[in-house]
């Protein structure tokens, strides 16, 4: 009877309080009447046993009664564990979808252009020697780090030059975590670029395919590759939100034109990724970000592909830009503004410079400790000069050697003097 007593009580509670809701589904019909089923086998076995409440059994009998008692027992829990079973499976497929998941194109192109620019991107940790205080021995500190990536098969990795100043020594981990010493092959301060080399074995370098920055339009979709906060390639997307923007170098202050925005997450240590376009192609290397925090606050800058390429030809081949200079030293542009006129304040020029040897004059004070101005550039070549950003925009498209005409206001008339621009001194 203890097993006819559970036997019912499951039945009243699976009837009445089922475990999940009545589907519409046949497959849940069918599991459960199949069920029941068994469940009513089970009631016909129990039903053939004799009765255990006979008062006058004999041993056998009870022997047997036992039996018979166990042997339903056994029954019951198999038709109970089967009919669970299935009607658990068959409620819970009911409920559990689970359709063939698919990326969208845009996604599947999203995912080829990482796994095939991941390679070309390399991670760059500047050390810099530090003398321990109390020991007095030197050891190699991490200062910063920063990203870059491959240009060619016989190792030239390209960065920002910011983010190897004042290095020490310098090591690249490219993408399968192999590391690298890397020696400077030379750098432009004014551009923000650098280029490195490392000897590593060239089936483990993967140049970046390098693209065009002249045709690129507002609103077309970039991607940044970097490794930002130390968090190695790291994928962030955005669109080009501005064309033609100028920045100031951070190591002279010298004007780059021409520079892209992006509103893709640029990051501290994303400086030197590259910055892509939808075909995986190079389109410039991520530089600095408008943020009063640090952070990435939706504008990032990024040096034109046009420009980095010119740089890194030299770099490789000569170790150094050749880039012509005036050589003068100039007042800030506040100082000339508040003195009521426009142009380049020339406050030093050596007589060993170009402007020297032409006949440029400095601001100097007389016998009486009176200042006197110097000559004011106002044009070069007839482009007007209004600022020193003016100037230096107008000497990068000259060449060294090449004659220049500079107008200068001296007192209160206008000279015009031929000067010969010279190479930049070299850089240490």
């Amino acid at each position: 009877m203890a097993a006819h007593s559970f036997f019912s009580t499951y039945i009243s509670s699976t009837t009445l309080s089922p475990r999940f809701p009545t589907p519409s589904r046949p497959t849940l019909s069918v599991s459960r009447t199949f069920a029941h089923r068994n469940l009513h086998t089970a009631c016909i076995v129990a039903s053939l046993r004799p009765s255990a409440h006979r008062n006058h059994s004999t041993a056998p009998e009870s022997a047997i009664n036992k039996f018979l008692d166990s042997f339903v027992v056994l029954i019951t829990s198999v038709a109970l564990s089967v009919s669970v079973f299935v009607t658990d499976v068959d409620s819970a497929a009911a409920f559990v979808v689970t359709p063939s998941r698919k990326l969208q194109t845009d996604e599947l192109a999203t995912v080829r252009l990482f796994q095939e620019n991941t390679p070309s991107v390399v991670y760059i940790t500047n050390l810099a020697a530090r003398q321990d205080a109390f020991t007095l021995d030197v050891l190699e500190v991490p200062q910063g780090s920063g990203s870059g990536f491959v240009w060619d098969k016989q190792g030239h990795v390209v960065t920002n030059y910011h983010v190897i100043r004042g290095a020490s020594d310098l090591r690249v981990t490219l993408a399968d975590q192999t590391t690298y010493d890397a020696k400077v092959v030379g750098f432009d301060q004014d551009k923000d670029v650098a280029v490195l080399r490392i000897d590593a074995p060239k089936d483990k370098l993967r140049p970046i395919p390098v693209g065009v920055s002249a045709d690129l339009l507002v609103g077309q979709k970039v991607f940044a590759i970097g490794n930002p906060f130390g968090l190695d390639h790291t994928l962030t997307t955005g669109v080009i939100s501005g064309l033609r923007r100028e920045i100031s170098s951070a190591a002279t202050g010298r004007p780059i034109q021409d520079v892209i925005q992006t509103d893709a997450a640029i990051n501290p240590g994303n400086s030197g990724g590259p910055l892509l376009d939808s075909s995986g192609n190079l389109i410039g290397i991520n530089t600095a970000i408008y943020s009063p925090s640090g952070a990435s606050s939706g504008v990032g800058f990024s040096i034109p592909v046009d420009t980095v390429g010119g740089i890194v030809d030299q770099l490789v081949q000569f170790g150094k830009v050749t880039r012509p200079i005036l050589g003068i030293k100039f007042a800030p542009d506040q100082s000339v503004e508040q003195l009521g006129v426009s142009g380049v304040l020339v406050l030093d020029a050596p007589p060993n410079g170009p402007a020297g040897k032409a006949g440029l004059q400095s601001t100097k004070r007389d016998t009486y400790g009176r200042l006197i101005l110097g000559d004011i550039i106002t044009s070069v070549n007839g482009k007007k000069v209004a600022n020193g950003s003016d100037l230096y925009r107008i000497l990068d498209q000259c060449k060294v050697g090449e004659t220049v005409t500079v107008e200068v206001l001296r007192g209160d008339h206008v000279e015009k003097i031929p000067v010969v621009l010279e190479p930049k001194p070299d850089e240490s």
